[in-house]
């Protein structure tokens, strides 16, 4: 496995996030909610898609459900 590429929310697209997961890369966002700054994992195991916060896992079927989830919570932006 290769090493987690570590980002702030909104600083790749989504598409760039999801070029990495699919090679098989981690992914560390360091995102603030409420005022404090938390750290999301993304990961990819070949068949499914997470989202690993502070408080929940989230599973993903589709790579357009976790395009969906990262616009949603500002992980990734539209633009390349």
């Amino acid at each position: 496995m290769s090493d987690a590429l570590v980002i702030e929310a909104g600083e790749l697209s989504v598409e760039e996030i999801m070029a990495e997961l699919d090679e098989g890369r981690r992914i560390l966002v360091t995102t603030e909610f409420l005022g404090s700054e938390h750290e999301v994992t993304l990961r990819h195991d070949g068949e499914l898609y997470y989202c690993d916060t502070p408080t929940r896992l989230h599973k993903h079927d589709s790579s357009e459900e976790m395009r969906t989830c990262l616009r949603r919570q500002g992980y990734g932006t539209d633009e390349a």
